[in-house]
């Protein structure tokens, strides 16, 4: 006999997936070009049965960069069970393409909100010391010593300063710059020197135009005082140029779990 999953009732819910930025324009919709929310968004909604549902991220990616750990949510008129969730997740993973996959879906409560919510995020870009014919794709390959004590030293400043407009896009649509970052370093991993930044929020294209004025810094164009002085004159053009975004991975995002995470008790 055949067995309903669902039963009908508004209830929202969050997508915990990964992917490869590389052949996508970031994210969100862009009018004429693919995005990641867009493939999503057309394979869930034929998964089930809907004209459209539209899912919210945790924050935009810049086109070409990846993810290994990102949130959205949906809403939807169904209340899936356990299983259902995973039935669904299994489903999308077999309809989606490969540089997308999808690794929980899970209820939460109706006024929980994937970007809103979300405490903290943190971004890692990784930078290949030795070239490697298998992951240059996901790597900046830096054919220069650099000096990574120096490219430190200027990362701390980052936990000193709140407004980092000179490393934000202009004309974005943001009310201000301030960022609380609490982490920022470099730390060789293997072949690979990684830089690892985290903070409550993002302004567009600031981890790769930090990146790329520290490799300044490493390479000796600048100094720690200049580093500062670029952050001190708030203004785009005084810092370094943005570093390639293939590189970049948003890496891990928080939330208070305990506020958000729906149980099935409660509902």
């Amino acid at each position: 006999m055949y067995v309903c999953h669902f039963i009908f009732r508004h209830m929202r819910y969050f997508i915990h997936l990964a992917y490869n930025g590389a052949p996508y324009f970031g994210w969100q919709i862009q009018p004429a070009h693919i995005s990641v929310q867009e493939v999503l968004e057309k394979c869930l909604s034929l998964m089930l049965h809907q004209e459209r549902i539209p899912i919210t991220g945790c924050g935009r990616t810049d086109t070409g960069v990846h993810a290994s750990s990102y949130y959205a949510h949906f809403d939807v008129d169904m209340e899936f069970t356990e299983e259902k969730c995973q039935q669904l997740t299994d489903q999308l993973n077999n309809f989606l393409p490969k540089d997308i996959v999808i690794y929980k879906i899970f209820a939460v409560k109706p006024e929980a909100h994937a970007r809103f919510d979300a405490q903290i995020r943190t971004y890692q870009y990784f930078i290949a010391t030795r070239k490697n014919p298998f992951n240059y794709t996901q790597r900046h390959f830096s054919f220069r010593q650099l000096d990574v004590e120096k490219m430190n030293e200027a990362s701390a400043l980052l936990l000193k300063n709140e407004d980092f407009t000179s490393f934000s896009k202009v004309h974005t649509q943001v009310n201000n710059f301030i960022c609380h970052v609490t982490e920022a370093h470099w730390t060789q991993q293997g072949d690979d020197l990684v830089f690892t930044i985290t903070a409550n929020r993002f302004l567009r294209n600031m981890v790769r135009a930090i990146v790329g004025t520290l490799l300044d810094v490493g390479l000796h164009k600048i100094s720690i005082d200049d580093f500062q002085n670029i952050i001190n004159q708030k203004d785009r053009c005084e810092a370094g140029t943005s570093a390639p975004a293939g590189a970049l991975f948003l890496t891990d995002v928080r939330y208070n779990w305990n506020e958000i995470i729906l149980q099935y008790d409660e509902k």
